[in-house]
């Protein structure tokens, strides 16, 4: 789940700078966002796409460690 979400979060950044850059200065409040997403999953080890992507049945990388 952890590569997963990074994975994510950087093609989110990436496309919010391209949008703010090309489209309107706003598109970077995605940035933020997603930004302000991953401080939450470090301090909180929680983050609203861990719960989208726990419903879809992705694992973390302990639980799949557990089952080996």
């Amino acid at each position: 789940m952890e590569r997963i979400l990074f994975v994510i979060a950087g093609v989110v950044v990436l496309a919010s700078l391209a949008a703010g850059v090309w489209w309107t200065p706003y598109a970077l409040l995605l940035t933020a966002f997603v930004g302000l997403n991953l401080i939450l999953g470090g301090v909180a080890d929680w983050c609203p796409m861990m719960a989208i992507l726990r419903r879809l049945g992705v694992k973390r990388a302990a639980e799949i460690a557990c089952e080996r």
